[in-house]
């Protein structure tokens, strides 16, 4: 089943971001990972807006190739870096509808 982790940031200190953003698109990819989005043109149009730099958006084949790369060694420098120099907030969902209602979208059980 496709999920997908939500990469909800407030940088903090911006010293990390260049090697982060040079090498770990290649550790998500080794791991069946597709970046959707990874942007910092955020709009809230409902609600209260986060204080958030940046939000990535990262497909993965399944919820087991996602916990291989976040506990990937490999990636384990970028992810210190990232917690130190920034708030993160990540989200992972899948792919269901949990109504049940949308025809392309497994039910969620």
């Amino acid at each position: 089943m496709t999920v997908f982790l939500i990469a909800d940031v407030k940088v903090t200190d911006d010293a990390w971001i260049p090697e982060y953003a040079s090498k770990v698109h290649d550790i998500v990819a080794k791991h069946g990972g597709k970046y959707l989005s990874r942007s910092g043109n955020i709009d809230t149009i409902e609600g209260e807006g986060l204080d958030t730099t940046l939000i990535a958006l990262i497909q993965f084949p399944s919820r087991e190739a996602l916990d291989a790369f976040a506990n990937d060694p490999e990636y384990a420098p970028f992810g210190k870096a990232r917690q130190a120099g920034s708030v993160s907030r990540f989200h992972v969902i899948d792919d269901t509808d949990l109504a049940g209602a949308i025809p392309y979208l497994p039910a969620a059980g």
